[in-house]
């Protein structure tokens, strides 16, 4: 389904990478005029969302994405597990040719860091420590925002825009050589 600054795709239960593949490629063909709000249904699991981001603000787009995972992470005080680790990735174009991006999971680990090894299950806790329930707010936040688009089924949430003003070296010049997200 396709509207004036809104696409909605069904992923029919493809995996969640090929899904934003397609629906990267098509916003680098046909750019917004403006802004684009993209919904992907029914698609998982879609890994590191920072290389989609990256890719289009490469081309000089504004790009904010997240998804829904299994519910993962448990309240700070314990209990079942209510929310994904719903990463969060931003990217930001500029005219110094490196896009700052950043792609946070709400997780002190990732699933994928437990699946091959290099953390132990019980490490996949909201990220924070003390302040876990920041992490696990916006964890739940986002299952909620993505699952109100989407549908109960896993899904993503694509924002693409045409940026109207260039921060990124502002930033870096502030920044004075502190390694910022998304730098090599």
């Amino acid at each position: 389904m396709v509207e004036h600054g809104y696409e909605r795709w069904d992923g029919n239960g493809t995996l969640g990478y090929l899904v934003l593949a397609r629906i990267v490629e098509a916003q680098l063909f046909d750019p917004p005029p403006r802004a684009r709000l993209i919904v992907a249904s029914r698609c998982f699991p879609t890994g590191f969302l920072g290389y989609w981001v990256r890719r289009l603000a490469e081309s000089g787009l504004v790009a904010a994405l997240t998804t829904t995972s299994p519910p993962r992470l448990a309240h700070p005080d314990g209990g079942a597990p209510l929310a994904g680790t719903n990463p969060l990735a931003i990217a930001v174009p500029s005219s110094d040719g490196a896009p700052l991006v950043t792609d946070v999971s709400m997780g002190k680990v990732t699933y994928g860091d437990v699946l091959v090894g290099t953390a132990q299950p019980e490490e996949l806790v909201p990220f924070g420590g003390e302040q876990a329930y920041k992490a696990f707010a916006l964890a739940v936040g986002l299952h909620m925002f993505v699952s109100a688009l989407a549908g109960d089924e896993h899904g993503a949430v694509l924002l693409v825009a045409r940026p109207e003003h260039d921060p990124v070296p502002g930033l870096r010049a502030r920044a004075s050589g502190v390694r910022l997200p998304g730098d090599g």
